[in-house]
């Protein structure tokens, strides 16, 4: 069998269909986030009432944090991957591709940031991952400090955990904003 030699472009377009794969997976994954989160809670939510045990529903502000913070980072990768092709992969293929870098490639990646309705469904989408992530378990917390349901250990725990949604809740809104430009 004779040698092929591997071009840059090539090796470019590899690298492009492999990081668009890990995209597509963690999109996937991310979304999916969400329904487990609402299969949670539902199930916490039921246990606890079926019992009458406000003070199960201090599982909810872990699950629900772990949960969050892996749909966020899964998030910021997504994003970043999007950022790394728009940026990097891109202009390094148009430069091959044309002498002096005027073609264009992967218009999708950027062109679908263009809408102008990005932004608005950005914020919905930050105040959904907030309700699901960070305003549940809060108050299911409400609920089990309502009910005096708890010890002094309870009590203790259950402001360790919304110290947690907390922070949670301040890295949702800080992912908001959008990535600055890498120079």
């Amino acid at each position: 069998m004779p040698e092929q030699d591997v071009t840059v472009g090539q090796l470019l377009l590899a690298e492009y269909q492999s990081v668009k794969e890990e995209q597509k997976a963690r999109i996937g994954f991310r979304d999916n986030l969400l329904y487990v989160t609402l299969a949670v809670v539902a199930a916490v939510i039921a246990a606890a009432a079926q019992a009458k045990q406000p003070s199960m529903l201090l599982a909810l502000p872990p699950v629900c944090v772990v949960l969050g913070w892996t749909y966020l980072v899964n998030d910021e990768k997504i994003t970043a991957i999007g950022h790394y092709v728009r940026e990097e992969l891109g202009p390094r293929l148009a430069q091959l591709a044309s002498s002096d870098g005027s073609f264009a490639t992967f218009g999708w990646e950027a062109y679908h940031r263009t809408d102008t309705r990005r932004r608005s469904r950005k914020a919905i989408q930050a105040g959904i991952d907030l309700t699901a992530f960070c305003a549940v378990p809060m108050a299911a917390l409400v609920v089990f400090w309502a009910s005096g349901d708890g010890g002094g250990l309870l009590v203790g725990l259950s402001a360790l955990e919304a110290s947690a949604v907390v922070g949670l809740a301040v890295q949702v809104l800080v992912y908001v904003r959008p990535a600055p430009t890498r120079a």
